[in-house]
């Protein structure tokens, strides 16, 4: 489960204060093949034994390599914003007892607490699948939370690495603002949005933001990584709220706060629901044949009593060899009870307990890729445009990164019930 470090309780037999938790997009309840270490689908950041945070302290305007070197060598956290081959601004940090920070990223090295690699749609993310080349980068963003009640959040891009430096080079886009601070975009850009309302049924999807690497809100930049960044956004914060989503241009992870998670159903009413559904006795329309949802540990492999459904009119049946049209494309038939032609999918149960905006019954499947989760759910992720490839959104299931598609992007199951 989670490291040791972050497990240590904070004062004897009192569980650690617990901040939130972050789950990636695209993963139905844990990666393809089991979480491991650093590497798995949701992390939870607790309040750690002693405090890590760090703050800006002492700025210097080094013109030599040499000097440089000198300071980045002492030990201390540092921000490095070359300005030309002569001239650098380095900003040193000091240790924040008031704060914790916690760093995610694609590098495996020990600063980053939280590994993430990029996520490929249609939850095909297995080793065998390798990205040739990922665009999240090695230290991606950092999370600072206060120590103290009400623990607040924020997010700022870059992290620091295994030199505890964060390097902005020639290149980065970067500025001096005009109270005289340094700061700067990472490569490909760290993007924040903020659902409107929080993270509830009644929720909007909100504007798409960039964070800078001292946290600042800016409005995106023309694309992922021209070098001139947007507008600041003055009345806007860096600070996350339940249901923020951060994408690391690669992959895209969900904010949960603790409090938002208390009021989240738990796998364990998820695992209630399926056994509920199944418990009425769903049939074929057609074969008559009752189906069952699989356990929820069994969800790669069709089995033989798994639902299915016509994803044009969400009728529910039991798997079938039928209604195939030669006037359609491979995966749609004709469904027996409506005649509506359109996809023919197995349904697999969303089990990411974290996406789910309310504890309702799962009667609606996202389309085209058949998980289902409750409707208040399904019509929350439906409307969520999330960033693809570099300057396109679009909306996705949550538990699988599919890009939705049809009228709605889900779609309401009809489930017949037992005849006798």
């Amino acid at each position: 489960m989670f490291s040791p470090s972050q497990e240590e309780h904070c004062a004897p037999n009192k569980e650690p204060v617990k901040y939130g938790e972050l789950v990636v997009l695209g993963y139905n309840g844990s990666l393809p093949n089991g979480d491991r270490g650093r590497r798995k689908s949701r992390f939870a950041l607790y309040k750690r034994p002693k405090a890590n945070g760090v703050k800006p302290s002492t700025v210097h305007v080094i013109s030599t390599p040499q000097a440089s070197k000198a300071i980045s060598c002492k030990g201390q956290h540092s921000i490095s914003y070359t300005l030309s081959r002569n001239q650098t601004v380095i900003v040193e940090y000091t240790h924040d007892k008031d704060t914790d920070m916690f760093q995610v990223g694609r590098s495996t090295e020990s600063p980053i607490d939280f590994v993430v690699t990029d996520t490929i749609s249609g939850s095909q993310n297995s080793d065998e699948t390798q990205i040739t080349q990922s665009t999240i980068s090695r230290f991606a963003c950092r999370i600072v939370c206060d120590r103290n009640a009400p623990y607040t959040a924020r997010i700022f891009a870059a992290g620091f690495d295994s030199s505890k430096n964060i390097f902005l080079g020639e290149k980065a886009a970067k500025w001096k603002n005009p109270d005289g601070h340094m700061d700067g975009l990472t490569t490909n850009g760290v993007l924040v949005m903020h659902p409107r309302g929080g993270f509830t049924e009644e929720s909007k999807p909100g504007v798409w933001r960039e964070i800078s690497v001292c946290g600042d809100v800016y409005t995106l930049r023309e694309t992922r990584s021209a070098q001139q960044r947007g507008k600041l956004v003055e009345n806007e914060t860096n600070v996350l709220q339940d249901g923020s989503l951060v994408d690391l241009c690669g992959a895209t992870l969900l904010w949960r706060t603790a409090d938002g998670l208390f009021h989240t159903p738990t796998q364990k009413h998820i695992e209630a629901l399926r056994q509920e559904i199944n418990a009425a006795r769903p049939q074929c329309p057609v074969g008559l044949n009752t189906l069952a949802f699989p356990s929820i540990n069994r969800k790669e492999v069709v089995e033989e009593k798994q639902p299915w459904a016509y994803l044009s009119c969400g009728h529910v049946h039991g798997y079938h060899n039928w209604g195939h049209r030669s006037d359609t494309e491979a995966n749609e038939r004709e469904c027996p009870m409506c005649r509506t032609v359109g996809p023919y999918v197995p349904l697999w149960l969303g089990c990411e307990a974290g996406f789910y905006v309310d504890a309702g019954p799962p009667t609606y499947a996202f389309t085209p890729c058949g998980h289902v989760c409750s409707e208040k759910s399904a019509k929350y992720w439906s409307q969520i445009p999330l960033p693809h490839g570099t300057h396109a959104f679009h909306a996705a299931c949550p538990f699988c990164a599919t890009q939705l598609s049809g009228e709605q992007n889900c779609v309401k199951l009809i489930f017949q019930g037992p005849i006798d």
